[in-house]
């Protein structure tokens, strides 16, 4: 009995005319006259967009959204997902690791090439009984990279859409690179987030650079007064003294009202009260994320030093499927915190947020990155990082290290860049500062939601890829 592997993703709108009091008028009228001439020009064809999970990461939450407004644009579009078996998600985990130059992923040799090209071979024979000859296609990420050729060679366009990398190469990109690049040859287009992650050997006619966006409406982004915000922390257990004496509501993807109402799984010797100062860390349990690092500067160059407390949040372990070395990481930082000296611990919360339903977790998110006083992202490596717009877009002071697309996020005076990312010393007198001076944390945060309005919004995107498009359905005319 066969088993089916390529799952399809619902799609559900979003308006986009719920976007003009936001990017204004002239924005929205353009967004609308560009939908309607690439609407023209694609003449009936559907874009696909294929990915390796609908939760838990920042490739589907982006997918979420854009896919929602193209709909509503009246674009055909459709999103699916990718099957694997855990050999092929560990083996496309290290690849994800070595184009974020980390070393000591392990040789990936013959066996591992033919079991990715076995597992991407059964998706691409799954794909092409759905796909149409003058469809197009957007591969996201390592997962996807193998089906580029069978797709290709069905006469479907197809473009490769990466969003990792770093600024610089080494070893471990480069092995990286030999891996996927056969997979690559036949590809349209490709797609990534900075021009430095462009490797060399790519015909620069046929890359772009589209960074990524945020969705104001949605349940991670949307608006919640401070009563909500409140409220959810209580439910969720992370607040000291703290009951639901609000609603917890919030505006799913599909219009209709949710509620939180479930609680997470909190490792903690205390817990902030509704006034303490908060620093909040959300992300993936993922070594690069540097929880770790986050946990150690806090208490050794923070808590010393004043009030304050540290959460560091990311999705249960057991909830996305797609990376593998979650457990093993929070594992890591449940031991770490276990180490530190009372004082401390009794300071840092270790937060893994259910997965159980997508929308609900991202009211979770959205409650925390509001209460917090400042939000880190102290990666050690990152794409691009949209937990730093999104906190930016809540109006908070956000100290992010200087890698990758956080550099084009955090400009002067919206937040706080760390030259070395390893300097736990200067990291925690970062936060500190601003810990003891809110009047400055606030200017930031002002300044922060400005800059993302203007620069890392959908609308943006979409036109970004529409052009892209274009150039596949009409090259002639572009």
């Amino acid at each position: 009995m066969s088993v089916t592997l390529l799952r399809s993703v619902p799609v559900l709108t979003r308006p986009a005319a719920a976007l003009e009091p936001i990017i204004g008028g002239e924005r929205y009228t353009h967004l609308l006259s560009a939908a309607a001439r690439f609407r023209y020009r694609l003449a009936g064809r559907t874009i696909w967009n294929i990915n390796s999970t609908a939760v838990g990461g920042g490739v589907a939450e982006i997918l979420q959204a854009l896919v929602g407004y193209v709909d509503d644009l009246n674009v055909p579009i459709r999103w699916a997902v990718i099957g694997g078996d855990p050999d092929f998600f560990a083996i496309t985990k290290r690849l994800h690791n070595q184009l974020h130059g980390v070393r000591g992923q392990g040789y990936l040799g013959d066996g591992e090439a033919e079991h990715y090209q076995r597992v991407l071979a059964a998706n691409a024979s799954e794909l092409l009984e759905l796909v149409r000859p003058d469809d197009l296609v957007l591969l996201h990420d390592p997962q996807t990279a193998g089906l580029t050729g069978p797709l290709a060679r069905a006469g479907i366009p197809v473009v490769w859409r990466c969003h990792i990398g770093v600024d610089w190469q080494n070893g471990a990109t480069g092995a990286a690179w030999k891996f996927l690049r056969p997979h690559l040859a036949s590809a349209h287009g490709f797609v990534f987030s900075r021009r430095k992650y462009v490797p060399s050997w790519m015909p620069e006619g046929l890359t772009w650079i589209i960074p990524p966006s945020i969705d104001p409406f949605s349940a991670k982004n949307q608006d919640l007064d401070a009563d909500t915000v409140r409220a959810i922390l209580a439910t969720i257990g992370v607040l000291d003294h703290g009951s639901p004496r609000a609603p917890t509501n919030f505006v799913r993807r599909d219009g209709t009202t949710g509620e939180v109402t479930r609680s997470a799984a909190v490792t903690c010797d205390g817990m902030p009260g509704p006034g303490d100062p908060v620093v909040v860390q959300v992300s993936r349990w993922d070594r690069l994320k540097d929880m770790g690092g986050v946990m150690r500067g806090f208490a050794d160059h923070v808590a010393p030093g004043g009030a304050g407390f540290l959460m560091l949040a990311g999705p249960a372990v057991s909830g996305v499927a797609d990376d593998p070395e979650g457990a093993a990481v929070y594992a890591e930082c449940v031991a770490q915190w276990r180490a530190l000296p009372p004082a401390s611990r009794e300071r840092v919360l270790l937060v893994t947020l259910p997965l159980d339903d997508v929308d609900e977790n991202a009211a979770m998110v959205n409650a925390l990155q509001r209460h917090a006083t400042v939000i880190t992202q102290k990666s050690l490596a990152e794409g691009f990082g949209l937990t730093v717009a999104e906190g930016m877009w809540k109006g908070r002071a956000v100290i992010g290290s200087a890698v990758g697309g956080i550099i084009d996020q955090i400009v002067d005076g919206t937040g706080v860049l760390l030259r070395d990312a390893i300097d736990l010393r200067s990291f925690g007198l970062e936060v500190r500062r601003l810990l003891d001076q809110p009047d400055q944390a606030e200017r930031m945060g002002v300044a922060a939601h400005a800059y993302i309005r203007e620069h890392y919004l959908g609308d943006i995107h979409l036109l970004r890829y529409a052009r892209l498009f274009d150039t596949l359905v009409n090259p002639a005319q572009t």
